[in-house]
């Protein structure tokens, strides 16, 4: 089972995922958490920001989510996933394989922005920020779409939305 995460940076794919991997390990010992910044770093950042960059880096979290999945590993990705491609190939290839959008307005990520991309892009300060400069084309085929506009401190309700999924409720069983 692969648990895909999709939003801009700042949507709460990452609080999320972590949030879903603590309540999933207790049950599931054979589970990981890939992040597509964390992971960008284990291959020694070779992949900028650039969209070429990007795609290498979804090129890479799509096969090791494929590689991992086939061994029987189940796995939480947060990525911002900026090509429908490489989530129809998700979705063709791996088995098990959940799509969850957390979406939240560019007014609300703002507000939000912990990295400080979003006001410096929108200066023209800093290029290759999706949702800026590079289009984030929303997902068409999620099967669940999380609105998370509001400010929360507590995402338990989230999580279980999430869990009574049919394909994580059958594999927590």
């Amino acid at each position: 089972m692969v648990i895909w995460f999709i939003g801009l940076s700042g949507a709460g794919k990452t609080t999320l995922s972590n949030l879903l991997y603590d309540k999933l390990k207790v049950k599931l010992a054979n589970l990981v958490l890939l992040d597509g910044d964390v992971l960008r770093n284990v291959f020694g950042n070779d992949a900028d920001h650039t969209v070429e960059g990007r795609r290498k880096n979804a090129e890479r979290l799509s096969n090791l989510s494929k590689f991992l999945s086939d061994q029987g590993i189940h796995v939480i990705a947060a990525v911002l996933s900026i090509f429908p491609e490489w989530q129809d190939w998700n979705r063709d290839n791996i088995s098990d394989y959940i799509e969850i959008y957390v979406k939240a307005s560019m007014d609300v990520l703002r507000k939000r922005d912990k990295k400080s991309l979003y006001e410096p892009a929108f200066k023209g300060e800093i290029k290759n920020v999706v949702g800026v400069d590079i289009p984030f084309p929303e997902p068409k085929f999620s099967d669940l779409i999380i609105d998370n506009n509001l400010e929360k401190f507590d995402f338990s309700d989230i999580i279980n939305q999430i869990l009574s999924l049919n394909t994580i409720h059958e594999t927590i069983r």
